[in-house]
């Protein structure tokens, strides 16, 4: 591990945002009133790299809580850094797989989901990887809110058409569906947020996909 990484690893052990692996299970049921100290919404983001969406919805929805969901620390560092530069007080992060992410949250506890960019994993075999696999799905129904929100933005095609089969396959809701997000009529200011990997792909001419639908 370079000199930069140990560095992060060792930093983000002292923010007061970050929980790193089990440290987060004492909080399930209570992220709200423990660690945020208030009664607001829960949204979550996983694969959430530096966190950006994280960050950017923290900051134009003082009224909800945010917490990002990773596991490489060195990522989560650059989001967790800026908000305590910035004093987000409605942010956080975790550094956790998200497979375990059934014993960090309650029932009922989360009541919306961002998936922004995750590892398309388009080999078949890896299919299970998938954030939006059914097994995953079964882990979100866990925690989340009856009519709770799960938005997938991704440049990958496969996934995002993986993604929509799935939904209706499985006769989920579904609220909003584009391949092409910037020129569509649900491009506002929340989807307008951008990932360090989403402006790689847009200088690469590439569509954004997204999709947004429910559990129930």
């Amino acid at each position: 591990m370079g000199k930069d990484k140990l560095r992060k690893f060792a930093e983000i052990d002292t923010f007061d945002n970050v929980y790193q692996l089990d440290a987060g299970k004492t909080l399930k049921g209570k992220w709200a009133a423990e660690h945020f100290k208030n009664d607001h919404p829960l949204v979550l983001e996983l694969a959430c790299g530096k966190g950006e969406y994280s960050v950017g919805l923290a900051r134009m929805f003082p009224e909800k809580n945010f917490i990002g969901i990773d596991l490489k620390g060195n990522r989560i560092w650059r989001g967790a850094r800026t908000g305590v530069d910035e004093g987000i007080k409605n942010l956080a992060f975790l550094r956790i797989q998200i497979e375990d992410i059934m014993e960090f949250f309650a029932e009922n506890e989360v009541d919306e989901i961002w998936i922004t960019f995750p590892d398309p994993q388009p080999q078949e075999s890896r299919e299970k990887k998938r954030l939006t696999f059914p097994g995953f799905l079964n882990k979100y129904k866990a925690f989340l809110k009856a009519g709770g929100k799960i938005n997938l933005k991704t440049d990958n095609d496969g996934l995002y058409q993986y993604t929509a089969q799935t939904v209706e396959e499985l006769g989920l809701p579904c609220f909003k569906k584009t391949d092409d997000l910037y020129r569509s009529e649900f491009y506002d200011e929340v989807l307008a947020i951008k990932t360090h990997y989403e402006r790689i792909y847009l200088k690469k001419d590439k569509s954004i996909n997204y999709i947004q639908f429910s559990l129930s």
